[in-house]
């Protein structure tokens, strides 16, 4: 069965812009054409692809269809371009990625890429463990993912791990842990988790022998302000080594101990040939792979001593 790329292309922008009358703006169309695209192509198909709800949401069938628009939207780009066509809209490339390689090594790989194709980026940010949900829905080409087995359609490639370290301020350590980080005050201690879905802190939690449902929390969802947060005293937190450098250096950060944590991370994109995605994947693998934790490669701090 053979799906008109319009129509296609209609369905992603209705779920894009989340709306039939931005969709109708974005393809310079009227609504009502926005509304006959989408009936004439559930009518082809059968099935409804469009929840019709504020904001709109895609069904499954939509999703399937709005992952073939993405496809269509990057092979016509590389066929323009091979054919030596003018093409007035650049290549727009979403990518789901996480708070921490944002702020930490991502942009000027991206920058690096930008600088030699003609292509512009929409990062959507989103927990690790969460990103490869975009790259399945179709909302993303790409995505940096803790998820190591290959969505459907998609290559994986490796990057290294985050390394993740426990830290406080010293006047918190003064505060909470005056006598030493045994269980009881660990328990007690406030702690700053990015969201509610960020388990990083938990995991050393239960390494230290403490129910992870025992402290206090923050919820600080921004990884600059995260870093803050813990610098100013409000809780502890795991932060990269690399996010906790000046602080540690300044003497306003101290280690509060084992164990480290590594969180692995991935490379998953659709599996196009298209030279700007090919481009895209080796300056992101090669700047996470001088960022990031390699494999058999030495901890970053010191272990505070005993």
């Amino acid at each position: 069965m053979w799906i008109a790329p319009e129509l296609a292309q209609t369905v992603a922008a209705i779920v894009d812009e989340k709306s039939f009358d931005a969709a109708a703006r974005r393809l310079r169309i009227s609504p009502s054409a926005v509304s006959q695209r989408l009936r004439a192509l559930e009518s082809q198909l059968g099935r409804v692809l469009i929840i019709r709800s504020r904001p709109v949401r895609a069904t499954a069938a939509g999703t399937t269809i709005v992952r073939l628009a993405r496809q269509y939207e990057v092979i016509g780009h590389e066929a323009s371009i091979a054919l030596g066509l003018e093409r007035r809209d650049r290549m727009h490339v979403p990518i789901a990625v996480n708070a921490d390689s944002l702020s930490l090594w991502l942009l000027p790989a991206l920058e690096a890429v930008a600088r030699e194709h003609d292509v512009t980026f929409e990062l959507l940010r989103e927990d690790e463990d969460r990103t490869a949900a975009l790259l399945e829905s179709g909302s993303a080409l790409a995505a940096i993912t803790s998820e190591e087995n290959p969505i459907a359609g998609c290559t994986v490639t490796p990057l290294g791990a985050t390394e993740y370290v426990a830290f406080a301020s010293p006047g918190f350590v003064d505060r909470w842990f005056a006598r030493g980080a045994t269980k009881t005050s660990i328990a007690a201690a406030p702690v700053i988790e990015f969201d509610r879905s960020d388990d990083l802190q938990a995991q050393w939690l239960r390494a230290n022998g403490v129910d992870p449902e025992a402290p206090p929390r923050h919820y600080v969802p921004a990884s600059e302000d995260y870093a803050a947060a813990v610098r100013l005293g409000m809780g502890w937190g795991m932060l990269p080594p690399a996010q906790a450098a000046a602080a540690l250096e300044r003497g306003s950060l101290v280690p509060l101990g084992a164990p480290d944590i590594d969180e692995p991370l991935f490379w998953q994109q659709w599996n196009i040939t298209s030279p700007a995605l090919a481009a895209i994947r080796e300056f992101v693998v090669r700047g996470a792979r001088a960022a990031l934790r390699q494999q058999g490669a030495p901890q970053s701090v010191p272990r505070p001593s005993a």
